[in-house]
């Protein structure tokens, strides 16, 4: 914390939505001082998704904040993914168990509960409101203004969306630019649902029965059905925790069906999904029905997966950040890490602004979007690509699952894992964290500065005049 120079600026920033996106950027403003509030319009964050990987692109983001001993705390590494047929005849494996020389570590695998509780910790408690619903949103007088459910209006130089998938901050924004005639055509298109999800975090009441949940490595294991677009799996993860999900690939036809499904979401759509998949066997042993029946009710969520990366992410003084501007598949385990990148990007603009003005603003709104935008295009390849991998199901498809399990060559599938990881944005006012891999990383973007080397310049300007 520090005093800020009047001629640095210092924006005040609403940021509508406390997921992990949102909560990694108010943690970020809170060390440059920068104000701001979070609003989220449940009363208590139910964080969706079970098990969650963080990789050699995001990991150096945790190192830089002091982080990174509290995630490997509660995580296990990764060393491979098993892959299955539906009688849990082994189709392959992908090896990574020379990762942390390849790209400096393994990968971390826990329960996503667990970092969402770390994050929230690490945001003071007055600067989230929960249960704060945003209505609706105007810009005047230089301002950007919300108006929210419980009668309260607040204003800010800067408001972030960063309210997931179905984002009433790009609803509103969206409007507003259609209205001028500016918003591309592409943008009032639906996302694309890929297929329906049900995941969860088992917890055994018999530990002894998955001697998997012994080992001191994450036991990754999927299962791919013969037809039916379905697959399903588990990560063994720390407290004798088991991390499953389901998976249910759908046609053009039954996604624009349950697109105006209500009932999708209610407990009978649960249970019918739950007896779908209940008699199919486990990569851990026993069925899937065994597996489920451990797990807490609250600790269920279906979802659909879906996948767009919008082409309009700022406009006035609204942003963006995480599934409100891009959403894709879970294959490759990039939704949330993606969301914590743009924060981290779209901070460094913050703190690289020399005004608050509409220019200024907007300046910094194009700079993250120039760097932002086009990795993403980028990763939502990579999460098709891998997704099919994990479970797709036509003879391309399959094939190409044989090759790439059994007879990729060692060098080519360390390249594609080099490739994959090379982008690592860090954080602009800390000291970088150094490659400590073998493989190459990308240059930084944007402008660096050590916090302390600015203050110090601050004080040394202010001197001088």
């Amino acid at each position: 914390m520090f005093s800020m120079s009047t001629r640095l600026a210092r924006p005040k920033v609403a940021i509508v939505g406390a997921g992990l996106g949102g909560l990694m950027l108010g943690q970020l403003l809170e060390q440059i001082n920068v104000p701001y509030h979070i609003y989220e319009r449940a009363k208590v964050v139910k964080p969706l998704g079970t098990a969650m990987a963080l990789g050699p692109s995001v990991l150096p983001i945790f190192e830089q904040l002091s982080l990174l001993d509290d995630v490997k705390s509660f995580s296990l590494p990764c060393y491979s993914v098993n892959m299955y047929d539906e009688n849990i005849e082994k189709l392959g494996s992908v090896d990574m168990t020379d990762h942390d020389t390849l790209l400096g570590s393994h990968s971390l695998i826990f329960s996503r509960p667990r970092l969402y509780d770390l994050m929230l910790s690490r945001v003071p408690a007055h600067k989230v409101s929960h249960g704060t619903k945003v209505l609706r949103t105007e810009e005047k007088d230089g301002k950007v203004h919300i108006y929210c459910s419980d009668n309260t209006t607040h204003e800010a130089d800067i408001l972030v969306g960063a309210d997931g998938a179905y984002s009433t901050i790009r609803q509103a924004l969206y409007r507003q630019l259609d209205e001028q005639g500016v918003l591309p055509k592409s943008d009032l298109e639906r996302l694309s649902i890929a297929s329906l999800n049900m995941v969860g975090t088992a917890v055994p009441e018999d530990p002894d029965k998955y001697p998997q949940l012994k080992d001191k490595f994450c036991n990754f294991a999927v299962a791919i059905a013969g037809s039916g677009g379905r697959s399903w799996g588990g990560m063994t993860t720390p407290n004798n925790t088991i991390c499953w999900s389901l998976v249910v690939q759908l046609s053009e036809s039954e996604a624009r069906e349950r697109q105006f499904s209500n009932a999708e979401w209610g407990p009978e759509s649960i249970d019918a999904m739950y007896k779908e998949f209940e008699n199919d066997r486990c990569p851990f042993g026993g069925t899937m029905g065994d597996i489920m029946k451990y797990t807490p009710k609250d600790m269920i969520s279906k979802v659909f997966l879906e996948e767009k990366n919008f082409t309009t992410w700022y406009g006035g003084r609204t942003v963006l950040l995480g599934d409100a501007c891009h959403k894709m598949l879970p294959g490759a385990g990039l939704g949330a890490i993606n969301a914590m990148h743009d924060a981290v990007v779209l901070a460094n603009c913050i703190y690289n602004m020399t005004d608050t003005t509409s220019e200024g603003i907007t300046a910094a709104f194009k700079e993250y979007y120039d760097q932002r935008h086009p990795r993403l295009d980028a990763q939502i390849k990579r999460s098709q690509s891998l997704s099919a991998l994990m479970g797709g199901e036509t003879w391309y498809q399959r094939m190409s699952r044989h090759v790439a399990l059994n007879y990729m060559p060692k060098w080519l599938s360390d390249k594609d894992f080099i490739a994959s990881m090379e982008y690592r944005p860090q954080i602009a006012w800390l000291p970088l964290v150094p490659n400590r891999g073998r493989g190459h990383v990308l240059p930084q973007e944007g402008k660096r500065e050590l916090l302390q080397d600015r203050i110090k310049r601050l004080q040394e300007e202010e001197q001088q005049q």
